[in-house]
């Protein structure tokens, strides 16, 4: 059972206090005994969540950035799988690799919350490409024209956040 479930919660589901202090989250759990041996398998819960494309309630006031693809919640949760599955593939079953005290690891994603671009601070994602006729932020080209934004995730060989641009 070499496997990880992924579940996407649609925009019209409404689940209490999700999108409120996490926008995604993974976990591990045991699919039982087969044929004598227990298995476990991860899994990724990813939800719509419009940051960082929509103004924060609180926090330095800066200007939202534009979502790459024109769909803040389809946007949103590109950045919110691509944390949810750096954090899967390094730490599927909470004793893989993490930065910090055991208490309160911090996973490759979460060590670099809100950075997407070199020159970042707080409430400033930091130097992004830029599309010309939309003012979308983005750091990654797609195939047919697709732009996305992904998280810097923790370098542990540089002990920082490394970006895509």
């Amino acid at each position: 059972m070499n496997a990880s479930s992924i579940v996407l919660t649609s925009a019209y589901v409404t689940i209490k206090g999700f999108c409120m202090n996490r926008c995604g989250t993974h976990g591990s759990s045991s699919a039982g005994h087969i044929k004598g041996k227990n298995y476990k398998f991860a899994y990724i819960w990813g939800g719509m969540c419009a940051w960082p494309f929509h103004q924060p309630i609180y926090g330095p006031q800066s200007p939202s950035l534009v979502a790459p693809n024109n769909g803040v919640g389809l946007d949103g949760m590109v950045i919110n799988l691509a944390s949810v599955l750096a954090g899967t593939a390094t730490y599927p079953f909470g004793n893989g690799y993490y930065q910090g005290p055991t208490e309160a690891p911090l996973e490759p994603a979460s060590a670099c919350h809100g950075v997407y671009g070199k020159g970042t601070y707080p409430g400033y994602a930091g130097n992004l490409l830029v599309d010309p006729t939309r003012g979308a932020s983005y750091n990654a080209n797609g195939a047919n024209g697709r732009r996305y934004l992904f998280p810097a995730l923790y370098d542990p060989t540089t002990s920082s956040c490394s970006t895509l641009v």
